[in-house]
């Protein structure tokens, strides 16, 4: 298969929304990270999600819509306080997990009663959504536990010749996934930490709170269960105190000839000499922003990545962290 990559434009919209509508699979772009779209209606075109993914079959994946889109049609508003969740942050990063009037088909909440909904506020991503009219269900666009993409040509890297077509609609500016909140219980709760937080969330509705994932339990949320956003060389994580043994470890690997990088926050890198890093930013915008793209980068020029706790200036920082550490724990 060839993969094309098209700036999204009338004609090339066109052209993805007949792929859409015929179960194909189309990348696209969100102020996130790209997403890899199929029909939401089309069990064919979900599982095809999953094949050229490698996604394991039980990790739900989260359905898109342009901001005009009756939801109503797709599930159930169980609690007043959604629509002020709706009012105050869609479309934006922010994803909420409702019960399914089963419209869907069956694959995209792997057989659970409840259906994960975004509205991306990203021009193209509306464009895409609206060329398409109907609920497009979307991982990130790329191979299942990789890195995360940014950019168009992350999902070329991942996805070449295994899907048709790739919206090339630029860097992606937010940087990490969605939050994603379970709206179907009296007091909403987070499921995956993303760029709107819990304190935001608290501000327009007076309560939130984290879910604590059991063991055994059936994730309603992508990025919870596996192993996400990793490297394919070796990685190991250290906290900010152990910075001395980042920095043996880095110069130890030196030693055994391999070609180590550190990446770490501003302050980190300001304190350190003679090694080669990254400095994926200072405050937690910059840091959810650079996250993914400094891991691609480092990818590409070390077989060996360092990653040093990450310190910003808000409870953004747990989103951040989240996939930070996932993506550097030692293997």
């Amino acid at each position: 298969m060839k993969t094309l990559v098209l700036k999204p434009d009338k004609e090339s919209l066109a052209i993805a929304a007949d792929i859409i509508k015929s179960d194909g699979l189309v990348a696209f772009p969100t102020e996130t990270v790209y997403g890899l779209g199929a029909l939401a209606t089309s069990g064919k075109a979900v599982k095809s999600v999953y094949e050229a993914k490698g996604r394991p079959s039980d990790n739900p994946l989260i359905v898109h819509v342009h901001k005009d889109y009756d939801i109503s049609e797709l599930v159930y508003d169980d609690f007043p306080y959604v629509e002020k969740l709706r009012k105050a942050f869609l479309p934006g990063p922010l994803t909420l997990v409702y019960r399914s009037k089963g419209m869907v088909a069956s694959e995209v909440s792997c057989g659970l009663d409840s259906l994960a909904i975004r509205i991306p506020s990203d021009e193209n991503a509306q464009a895409f959504l609206r060329a398409c009219d109907v609920p497009v269900a979307a991982p990130s666009a790329n191979v299942s536990k990789h890195i995360s993409p940014v950019t168009a040509e992350h999902v070329y890297e991942d996805l070449n010749g295994k899907i048709p077509l790739i919206l090339d609609g630029g860097r992606c500016s937010g940087g990490i996934e969605s939050t994603v909140l379970d709206v179907t219980t009296e007091t909403p709760l987070i499921l995956r930490s993303g760029l709107v937080t819990s304190e935001m969330i608290k501000k327009v509705v007076g309560k939130c709170e984290y879910a604590q994932h059991k063991e055994g339990d059936k994730i309603k949320s992508p990025g919870v269960k596996y192993k996400h956003y990793s490297p394919k060389c070796k990685t190991k994580f250290f906290e900010r105190k152990d910075l001395d043994k980042a920095v043996e470890e880095y110069k130890s690997a030196l030693n055994r000839g391999l070609t180590p990088i550190i990446l770490c926050d501003d302050e980190i890198k300001s304190q350190l000499m003679n090694v080669n890093a990254i400095d994926i930013g200072k405050t937690s915008k910059e840091l959810a922003e650079n996250v993914y793209e400094a891991l691609h980068e480092a990818e590409k020029i070390s077989d060996f990545i360092i990653g040093i706790e990450l310190v910003g200036d808000s409870e953004i920082d747990v989103g951040v962290m989240n996939r930070f550490f996932k993506a550097t724990r030692d293997d």
